[in-house]
This record gives structure tokens, C-alpha cells and sequence, in this order.
């Protein structure tokens, strides 16, 4: 069976929170943690992104298969499970590791997300703050940080914080995840 296969990286605040969300939607074939956006040299490392100094964010890069959920999907997914109208903030988390982005691959992955930015900004009181830029380099972030939550569903952020952000994921999704 063919797929139509399909890669975009985003960025909602902590990687370890957009990469649950999205570990759970049919169509997705795999989430990686990492860091995209920055100018420092070389590949950063956790420690120098969260000193707020280098300019990347930490973003999830989602293959998933566009037959079964749509790159639309995918974005009011992402724009409804984070804040996307505080500038460099989410929840307690606040830096510009922190802001809310969409690195698009292509011209077509632009339009549509400048399209669902639009329609989904009706929902919100405040302007929607999510950048949309192209693509940099993205850097695969260190290994204890993949599958975060899957690994430390016991650990307080992930109690606090993970599991009522999933709890709320099934609540408005559940027709969308595996």
C-alpha cells in the first residue's frame, strides 16, 4: 500500500508536550524532538538552548502519512493544544525556546498554515502570535529527550502538565487518535 508521506516540524513550548500530543494521532508515523531556528554554530545542546542565547526553539519534526491526517489536521491540532497567543510563553515555560512556531517545508505548507492561522484565529480573544518561517536546520535534540513522556509518565511535569494536556487532546480528537 502506497503512503503519502509528509514532514513538518513545529514548535508549542516544551518539545516533551507537543511530541505526546502528537505520538497519539492516527497518520503519524513518527515525532522526533529537536531544535530548529537558532544561530549558533553547530549543533546546540539542551543546556545552551535553554540559556535562551542561541535563537532556536524546541520544536517536534511529525512524519505522518497526509492520507489518513491532513498537514490542515495536523496545525489545528497543534494551534488548540498550545497557547498560541502568548509570545515566548507556555505556562511556566518562558523563553524564546519557548515561542510558538511553524517551520514550513514548502511554499504549499506556508500557505496552508498562514490559511489555518487565519481561520483558527476566530477562536481565540487574543492575536495569534505563532511564527511561520521556513525551515533552518534542524537538530535531533539529545536521546533522554525522545519519547519523554512514553519514558516519565510518573515524573511531576509530566503528571502535572502532560498527562491533563492528553487528557483534553482525547476529549476534543478522539475520532483522530490511534
Amino acid at each position: 500500500m502506497s503512503k503519502n508521506i509528509q514532514i513538518t516540524t513545529i514548535g508549542g513550548g516544551c518539545f516533551w508536550c507537543t511530541e505526546a500530543v502528537f505520538q497519539e494521532v492516527k497518520g503519524v508515523e513518527k515525532v522526533v524532538s529537536g531544535y530548529a531556528g537558532g544561530n549558533a554554530p553547530g549543533k546546540p545542546t539542551y543546556r545552551e538552548i535553554c540559556s535562551g542565547l542561541t535563537g532556536h526553539a524546541e520544536v517536534i519534526q511529525i512524519t505522518f502519512d497526509a492520507d489518513i491526517v491532513s498537514f490542515e489536521d495536523i496545525l489545528v491540532i497543534f494551534l488548540t493544544t498550545h497557547n498560541p497567543t502568548t509570545l515566548n510563553r507556555q505556562g511556566a515555560d518562558v523563553g524564546t525556546q519557548y515561542r510558538s512556531v511553524i517551520f514550513y517545508h514548502d511554499t504549499n505548507q506556508q500557505e496552508i498554515a498562514e490559511k489555518v492561522i487565519a481561520n483558527v484565529q476566530a477562536y481565540y480573544a487574543d492575536k495569534i502570535v505563532t511564527e511561520i518561517n521556513p525551515l533552518p536546520i534542524f537538530y535531533d535534540a539529545e536521546t533522554y529527550h525522545q519519547n519523554y513522556y512514553r519514558n516519565n509518565k510518573s515524573e511531576g511535569y509530566c503528571e502535572y502538565v502532560i498527562t491533563p494536556k492528553l487528557a483534553t487532546l482525547r476529549k476534543l480528537y478522539a475520532d483522530k487518535l490511534v
